[in-house]
């Protein structure tokens, strides 16, 4: 019984040590460095700003309005300046972008550039042929093409200090459900997150994407649809193909999609979080209801034919 005390004694010395190995490096330490945000007005932007600089990021805010409600509640929130600067920041426009880097190269704090969260984005509804090549082209520009020019100006900063750039996809980059034009922006900028996610490794920089599910209700960036104004802004030809009657259908079913929609919005916040801070972030933060993992799932895996008969039959019903 004694010859077995030793060996008792160096488990129990062990122990704290495998516990620790367990755990993995420690969490990245926020003070001293600065994080970009853009489309910070409201939703998981607004909420972001927030908690970062709460755990002593210096956070820059990129508002489309710096001189509107969202941007002013966000200010008044952090409570004044400080570590947090709202500045404006319209992903479109190539000179707020240099605007943006200079007034960060000039508030660096002493730990440097840390992380690019690309969030500004912009939702609608409408069917293909619904839509003018002007919405295209402006879909492109702020949720795809806004993008890759914040990140194209950062990316010497995220290279020198070996940052993090996380961008905000959603699983309607898998299925579509009477949004394709959304849908068509967050494929195009998952595809560019993987060839940009491989090219950084050599940097350490690490590329993360965040992949919400229906979160509408919490970030407001679809309002409901009303089927009179999709009619009336209909072409003639189109007018001439659908009726009255199958837009209206078209919305119902659309704003009930919505209006079931998640209200928790930190959920999502919570997974940017770990993007940032965490030791080993994810490649993909899939942030979705269990009925939503299970739609990509079925497209992810099976022929196109079985997932155009399940979305074929949502749409009938």
């Amino acid at each position: 019984m004694w010859g077995a005390a030793p060996l008792l004694l160096l488990l129990l010395l062990l122990l704290p040590l495998a516990r620790l190995c367990r755990r993995g490096p420690a969490r990245l330490e926020p003070a001293g460095r600065a994080v970009l945000i853009t489309g910070c007005d409201s939703g998981f932007g607004h909420l972001l700003a927030l908690r970062l600089h709460r755990l002593g990021f210096t956070v820059f805010a990129g508002c489309l309005c710096p001189g509107g409600d969202g941007a002013r509640r966000l200010q008044r929130e952090a409570g004044g300046a400080g570590r947090l600067r709202v500045l404006r920041l319209d992903v479109t426009r190539a000179r707020d972008v240099r605007a943006a880097k200079e007034l960060v190269l000039s508030h660096l704090p002493e730990r440097g550039f840390w992380g690019l969260v690309n969030n500004a984005g912009i939702s609608t509804f409408g069917e293909i042929g619904w839509l003018p090549m002007e919405t295209y082209e402006k879909f492109a520009d702020v949720n795809l093409l806004g993008s890759i020019r914040t990140t194209l100006a950062f990316l010497p900063l995220l290279r020198k200090y070996k940052g993090r750039i996380v961008f905000m996809s959603s699983i309607i980059a898998y299925f579509t459900l009477g949004n394709g034009i959304y849908s068509m922006t967050k494929a195009a900028i998952e595809k560019f997150c993987d060839a940009l996610r491989l090219e950084m490794k050599k940097f350490g920089v690490q590329v993360c994407i965040i992949q919400p599910g229906n979160y509408a209700p919490s970030t407001k960036i679809q309002p409901p649809v009303s089927a009179e104004e999709i009619w009336s802004e209909l072409s003639e030809e189109e007018k001439a193909v659908y009726n009255k009657e199958y837009i209206q259908e078209r919305a119902n079913f659309f704003n009930s999609i919505l209006s079931e929609g998640s209200t928790n919005g930190s959920e999502v916040v919570d997974a940017m979080v770990d993007a940032l801070t965490s030791p080993a972030p994810k490649a993909r933060y899939m942030v979705a209801k269990l009925k939503e993992k299970a739609l990509v799932f079925v497209c992810a895996l099976f022929p196109t034919v079985v997932m155009d008969s399940v979305l074929s039959y949502a749409l009938s019903k």
